[in-house]
């Protein structure tokens, strides 16, 4: 994994945020109206469709998953991005300087 970190010489200040608990509560419905709106093949959205509501294994037993995503497989970080690209139109809006992947956030401001 690699991160570019770009310096600012009048922007000295980090603030590293990090969503609590955002892989578990990514809403279903939300996400699919978003990647509709790129995606016209219906085979790939049922496809990841499917792959957010394979469930989770607890004691033994698999329960169905309503809303979330697998966090540490390969789609997730796609997909919070795709989640998250409101979050970062605000930001460049009101021209704040970050660096965002998947949950995690750096916003850098001046002294």
């Amino acid at each position: 994994m690699v991160f570019l970190l770009f310096t600012y010489s009048t922007h000295r200040i980090a603030i590293d945020m990090d969503l609590d608990k955002f892989f578990n509560r990514i809403h279903h419905d939300h996400l699919m109206a978003k990647l509709a709106e790129q995606i016209t093949d219906k085979t790939v959205l049922e496809l990841i469709r499917k792959y957010l509501q394979v469930g989770v294994m607890e004691g033994g037993l698999v329960r169905a998953s309503t809303e979330g995503a697998t966090q540490g497989g390969p789609p997730s970080p796609l997909l919070s991005n795709i989640v998250l690209d409101e979050l970062d139109k605000e930001l460049e809006k009101r021209n704040l300087r970050f660096v965002r992947y998947a949950d995690d956030c750096n916003n850098y401001v001046k002294m």
